[in-house]
């Protein structure tokens, strides 16, 4: 299926500019002395050189090598357009035009060598890193992966089991024999648990194991 050609107002400007434009640099690179082929080389690289600043800041990001650059070619565009519109005498050019136009070749060169090698952005390298980076394998049908191992939960070292009987000193069953028997003359009873553990001040734990050890 034919697609229809219709007519776009701004591509038919840019198209206009654009030729009025080369041919203003024709013109002011003829008036210079550079004749024949030459001077139809000197639009093209200026365009050229314009083109190539402007798609380095459109992929590349803004940066001062490239908008160095543009602005040289369009300062060499529009003033070949203002120089060709009687503000100079071509019919006698002045030096400072014709070195002006003998050393662009050498500076178009350097403009268009600097924007062709110089090194991409860090989001480009990025871009690339990602790009190259392994893929993770896609899970294969009919295969389940494999049970992630049980987490390991930390549990507190066993304690050592709690002694049967709180031991008791020697001297302090000593002792306790002898307010126990106190206590016996005294009241003609034996001595209880809270008494012992009251004349001793000792815990009740401990005034039980030496109960235990007086009957």
């Amino acid at each position: 299926m034919a697609r229809s050609i219709r007519p776009d107002a701004v591509l038919i400007q840019a198209v206009i500019a654009g030729a009025l434009s080369f041919a203003h640099l024709h013109d002011l690179a003829a008036a210079a002395g550079q004749t024949g082929w030459k001077a139809w080389a000197y639009p093209v690289s200026v365009d050229l050189l314009l083109v190539a600043a402007w798609r380095r800041l459109r992929t590349d990001g803004p940066s001062r090598l490239a908008w160095c650059w543009f602005l040289i070619a369009l300062f060499a565009s529009l003033g070949a357009n203002v120089a060709t519109a009687g503000f100079l005498d071509l019919d006698h050019p002045p030096a400072w035009l014709r070195f002006g136009v003998a050393g662009w070749p050498a500076l178009a060169f350097l403009g268009g060598t600097l924007l062709a090698h110089a090194p991409t952005s860090a989001t480009g390298r990025d871009r690339v890193s990602v790009a190259s980076a392994p893929a993770a394998p896609a899970p294969q049908p009919g295969i389940e992966p494999a049970p992630a191992p049980p987490a390991v939960e930390d549990t507190p070292a066993a304690l050592p089991p709690a002694t049967a009987a709180t031991p008791v000193p020697a001297a302090l069953v000593s002792h306790a024999r002898k307010v126990a028997a106190d206590h016996q003359a005294r009241t003609g009873t034996r001595i209880d648990t809270d008494t012992l553990r009251t004349r001793l001040g000792v815990p009740a734990p401990l005034a039980d194991a030496i109960a235990a050890q007086l009957t």
